[in-house]
């Protein structure tokens, strides 16, 4: 999962970077609330820890922002000084999920992460993920094909699973920039296209396989599910004969939408 931190304190920021990539996220680090904002714009995260305390805006104020600017809710924790009531009280009240006292135990943190995780994104914590011959174990982080994994790196994977879960939608090239190089990526990048041209290849993306990724010049790329009768193809070959068992496209609709490019 991507996650997004805010802290102002190097140490701190070290620490909680630390704590979210042990957990097998990848994590990206913000000094001020600011920055956080203008990247929001661009790019989206699958949950956010935000610290109580920064130089240009208070906690609640950029609860407020980010609960205001998003088309979608994305879940926050943020991170006080002490064990203070009416600093909690504020930050839920302003749309916060979650609160932690410093100092911050890492344990803590990675179960209050898992946990908030587990209840806004349920389908990616089950323990398998099918469509048609693909299947995804997003524990593991791995990708199967008819039953073989497939090696991927962590945003080759990041990719595929974003692609799947958001079957027959055009996801711009910013958004899947923002994914696969990271925030600030400009949209014109030859790394996007290269990842894109490695997955297409590794998991054979074709029509015979049940999908097909399309690229739209200038806006990005689809991931489409084939229809066998349109393939001609025998019933008695196909992954659903074979005992596979395909997602349906439905998946995609109960997904967070990311903020539009």
């Amino acid at each position: 999962m991507r996650i997004a931190v805010v802290d102002d304190e190097p140490a701190s920021l070290d620490f909680l970077h630390r704590t979210i990539t042990q957990e097998g996220h990848e994590c990206f680090g913000f000094t001020s609330g600011l920055d956080l904002l203008r990247t929001l714009r661009h790019h989206s995260f699958d949950l956010l820890v935000l610290d109580w305390t920064l130089p240009d805006l208070t906690g609640a104020e950029l609860i407020r922002m980010i609960r205001n600017g998003l088309p979608s809710t994305v879940p926050i924790i943020f991170i006080t000084t002490g064990d203070n009531d009416s600093d909690m009280v504020e930050g839920l009240g302003a749309g916060a999920d979650d609160h932690l006292c410093r100092p911050v135990r890492s344990g803590e943190l990675a179960a209050r992460m898992q946990a908030l995780l587990r209840r806004t994104y349920p389908q990616l914590t089950e323990s398998e993920l099918h469509f048609g011959v693909y299947t995804f174990l997003p524990r593991r982080r791995q990708l199967m094909v008819r039953g073989a994994i497939v090696p991927l790196t962590n945003r080759e994977f990041e990719l595929a699973l974003l692609l799947f879960r958001n079957l027959g939608r055009l996801l711009s090239r910013e958004h899947l920039c923002g994914t696969v190089v990271g925030p600030g990526a400009e949209t014109t990048s030859r790394s996007l296209d290269t990842h894109v041209s490695r997955l297409r290849h590794k998991l054979d993306l074709r029509p015979h396989n049940g999908f097909l990724l399309s690229a739209i010049y200038r806006m990005g790329y689809r991931l489409d599910a084939i229809e066998e009768r349109a393939l001609g193809a025998d019933p008695d070959s196909s992954p659903a004969a074979s005992g596979a068992t395909a997602e349906r496209p439905a998946l995609a609709s109960r997904q967070r939408t990311p903020p539009s490019a």
